[in-house]
């Protein structure tokens, strides 16, 4: 009988599940909204996990009992205390195979590095940085829990970072720059009075879908907006380093995978990180993430029920993206 492994990314926006076989042919798909137990807690949290569990059986064609083995990628599992919680959920899916959960950065870093190991930053509409040593035994990680202990930068670390130096510019701390008038158009402020005013009242609000703008404002010679974005390069950077200091990597050769829509960003970000990390590990090798993070989900899932995962890795990538094109998911 054909053993099937089930994968989970649960993130703060979108949610997905793959189901691929134990040649690495993938075979079922799901996707819902936010899984986060810090946006929608637990409850919400076993809702999702029903919600795209479901979709991906049905597009499969199996029943939970043919799962052999999932591994499941959870935003918002950075504490051991959320552990329990956090399985005790997951167990609300029934599912009589061995599971594993750990943060969604790992799947990630599961998912883009060759060698399975090194270390993942996550710069998303928020930020992350999680690693594994080469003999999978220890983790490195930040907390997690972005501006509350100084950890940046995804889309909403660098947003605030803009409204900072629109704010600057106003009070002449800082120069002048097109954000600020970037602003006023998106909220319809008659000018930087009323917009930073609005801002302050919370009549005038500013979501993440800002920083691809704020990419724009540098690309058209903003020097200001440059130096926001350098920033967050150098910020990630510095994730990374801790990360590389607490396994201990900075003479190692290692990879370094770039997860979330803000690595789109190009070497605007990726010079300054760079930079930071090679002046400690110069031995970093950057990869960008190519295939859907839930994919590093489920070579945890084969892992668990005994399968050498690893070299099933590129044909279970290839597999996926064409199930995704098939069903008209690939983004």
């Amino acid at each position: 009988m054909t053993r099937y492994f089930l994968g989970i990314d649960i993130g703060a926006t979108k949610s997905h599940a793959l189901i691929a076989d134990e040649s690495g042919c993938a075979v079922g798909f799901g996707q819902g909204g936010p899984g986060n137990h810090e946006v929608v807690g637990y409850d919400g949290l076993a809702a999702r996990l029903q919600e795209i569990t479901g979709q991906a059986l049905a597009s499969a064609g199996i029943d939970r009992s043919q799962i052999a083995g999932a591994g499941f990628g959870v935003a918002g599992y950075d504490w051991p205390s959320e552990r329990a919680d956090t399985l005790a959920t997951i167990a609300t899916l029934g599912l009589v195979a061995p599971v594993e959960a750990i943060n969604d950065a790992l799947i990630g870093l599961l998912a883009g590095a060759e060698s399975g190991w090194g270390i993942a930053v996550i710069s998303g509409s928020s930020n992350n940085c999680w690693g594994w040593d080469h003999e999978r035994k220890r983790m490195g990680h930040v907390t997690g829990n972005g501006m509350m202990f100084g950890e940046y930068a995804g889309a909403w670390e660098l947003m605030w970072k803009a409204i900072q130096a629109v704010a600057a510019a106003w009070s002449r701390r800082g120069p002048n720059t097109a954000l600020t008038e970037l602003f006023m158009r998106l909220t319809g402020a008659a000018s930087a009075d009323e917009l930073l005013d609005g801002l302050s009242q919370e009549k005038y609000r500013l979501s993440t879908e800002v920083a691809p703008l704020i990419f724009e404002t540098a690309d058209a010679g903003d020097a200001v907006a440059a130096e926001c974005i350098a920033w967050a390069g150098r910020e990630l950077g510095s994730l990374i380093v801790g990360v590389a200091h607490q396994l201990e990597f900075e003479a190692l050769e290692f990879e370094v995978v770039l997860v979330g829509s803000m690595h789109n960003g190009g070497r605007r970000l990726h010079d300054p990180m760079r930079e930071t990390v090679h002046a400690v590990a110069p031995g970093a090798r950057f990869v960008r993430l190519a295939a859907p993070p839930v994919v590093g989900a489920v070579l945890l899932g084969m892992e668990q029920a005994g399968v050498n995962a690893q070299v099933l890795r590129p044909v279970l990538i290839n597999s996926t993206r064409e199930l995704l094109a098939r069903m008209g998911q690939m983004r």
